[in-house]
């Protein structure tokens, strides 16, 4: 029994949904979604209230039963709240700026690494005295965002002897220790 596909997903005020032909839509104050879907899955509206049953315990429709649910879920959170996603930089000389869409990181390579992101995200990156470069990611889009924050870490991934390189605001990375001269 799926724990997940079977909870409600209350709709919050300002937030609409509608389903047509296999698309689910999801129009709010932060911005627009849309997701296909399984028609075999039933979603039903009713009451500010969405809720999705399956026709079968067949193993596809189990796993499907959940992940829909958990997708219309996110997609109601981001555009009634919206997501973010904090990056940051470790190491010497390791900065970042931003102007518009376009992100400039500098992370000890020979050059300058120039990303420009969707215009989906809103961008902003600063740089202050005593503490580590960052990069702030806010978006209504919880996949688009991930995704963006994901590609961005993996051009410096943090080592594990001094911890240099990017990471997301909280990690805890595993330090290893250093050699030890034998005697």
């Amino acid at each position: 029994m799926s724990r997940i596909g079977n909870s409600p997903i209350s709709i919050p005020e300002g937030v609409t949904v509608t389903v047509d032909h296999a698309v689910i839509n999801v129009i709010g104050p932060k911005g627009e979604l849309e997701q296909a879907y399984d028609p075999d899955i039933n979603i039903d509206i009713a009451d500010n209230v969405v809720t999705l049953t399956r026709p079968s315990e067949d193993k596809d429709h189990r796993s499907k039963h959940g992940l829909y649910r958990a997708l219309i879920y996110n997609m109601i959170e981001g555009v009634s709240q919206g997501y973010v996603k904090e990056l940051e930089l470790y190491g010497v000389g390791f900065r970042a700026q931003s102007q518009g869409q376009m992100l400039t990181l500098n992370l000890g390579f020979s050059h300058a690494i120039v990303m420009e992101l969707p215009s989906e995200i809103k961008l902003s990156a600063d740089t202050k005295k005593g503490a580590p470069p960052f990069v702030k990611l806010e978006s209504h889009d919880k996949q688009l965002i991930g995704t963006v924050a994901a590609k961005i870490r993996s051009l410096r991934k943090p080592e594990p002897y001094k911890g240099k390189g990017i990471r997301y605001k909280g990690e805890e990375i595993r330090r290893k220790a250093g050699k030890t001269a034998a005697k």
